[in-house]
């Protein structure tokens, strides 16, 4: 792999040379502009302002436009000769947990490959210390006119090092939440749970760019003098807002039959995760039993009101009488 970038990691006072390739490389096809009316290229031409001619790439340099509008020639020696001790050195200035590094950081890729063999030494030892550390060094370097912030990772053999954005480089997400109070039902989390679990797993390696393989039979059909194929009529009731329940129910249906299971959809238990609240469960058991007990003090008032009704009024007694029955059964089943 042809290297980008030829410097030193610093590692406290350890220097390792290493040599910077690209770990990424973009397989999109990408397209000439051209004149629809005879299919001629379109060109873009540099014209310099004052002379007004086309100038090559080797009369084109660098310049700063200050908020007059005058511009400042800035040459590579310039830059080079800037007083940063990251201009041609990696330098690691701290090692954190992997889990510290916000996904949203993430820019480029690169292999940092060992500087010949005096590099050989020390290159094993920073990638061991790292892997048994199991951290990230995060480092600060300079590429293509400004410094940059980086993790350094292990990867297989290899030290890899992705480029990071600076902190006040990556945007808050406002406005993007919805804005309405909302409630998901337990239900509707049992089933979008169950649509996870039906779509399980998947090994990376067997996606593949579908879009590039649909633009490359387009060209290929059309290179041939043929006609591309068409494509799909698109679903009835796209961007329709659905039922929800009934969207996931019809979800799980579908990814079942994709994968030759049981398509029927049957009432999902419900599952013992996190979100299952043990006060509701604790709450219906305690109700219950607050339930029983509070209704044998009950029973038992009632009886013995009724007692103190037959010993002091007559009408009592003659409510008691009534009820004499269903006392004596009461009565004769506690004795037994």
């Amino acid at each position: 792999m042809r290297s980008i970038w030829n410097g030193a990691i610093s590692f406290g006072l350890v220097s390792i040379p290493i040599k910077l390739v690209n770990a990424t490389e973009n397989h999109s096809i990408s397209f000439r502009q051209i004149h629809t009316e005879d299919g001629g290229r379109i060109r873009y031409r540099k014209f310099c302002e004052l002379e007004d001619r086309e100038v090559g790439s080797q009369e084109i340099g660098k310049g700063y436009e200050d908020s007059d509008g005058t511009i400042i020639p800035i040459t590579d020696e310039d830059l080079a000769g800037l007083p940063i001790p990251t201009a041609k050195t990696i330098e690691i200035v701290a090692f954190v947990p992997e889990d510290r590094i916000d996904p949203l950081q993430m820019d480029a890729a690169y292999y940092l490959q060992a500087g010949g063999a005096p590099a050989a030494k020390p290159y094993t030892l920073l990638r061991e210390a790292l892997k048994r550390s199991r951290k990230v060094a995060i480092t600060k370097y300079a590429l293509r006119g400004r410094e940059r912030l980086g993790m350094l990772r292990v990867v297989g053999d290899a030290i890899a090092m992705h480029g990071l954005l600076w902190p006040d480089e990556v945007r808050a997400p406002e406005g993007v939440a919805p804005d309405a109070d909302v409630t998901v039902r337990d239900k509707e989390l049992d089933l979008a749970d169950a649509l996870m679990d039906t779509l399980g797993e998947v090994d990376l390696e067997d996606l593949h760019d579908e879009y590039r393989e649909a633009v490359e039979e387009v060209v290929a059909a059309k290179a041939a003098g043929e006609a591309p194929k068409e494509a799909p009529a698109p679903e009835s009731g796209g961007g329709k807002v659905l039922d929800l329940m009934a969207a996931l129910e019809n979800s799980v249906r579908a990814a079942r039959e994709s994968r030759g299971e049981d398509a029927e959809v049957k009432e999902l238990p419900p599952r013992k995760t996190s979100r299952s609240s043990p006060k509701d469960t604790g709450g219906k058991k305690s109700t219950s039993t607050a339930k029983k007990k509070a209704s044998s003090p009950r029973k038992s008032t009632s009886k013995t009101s009724q007692a103190e009704k037959k010993t002091t009024k007559s009408t009592a007694k003659k409510s008691a009488a009534k009820k004499a029955p269903a006392k004596k059964t009461t009565s004769r089943k506690r004795s037994a």
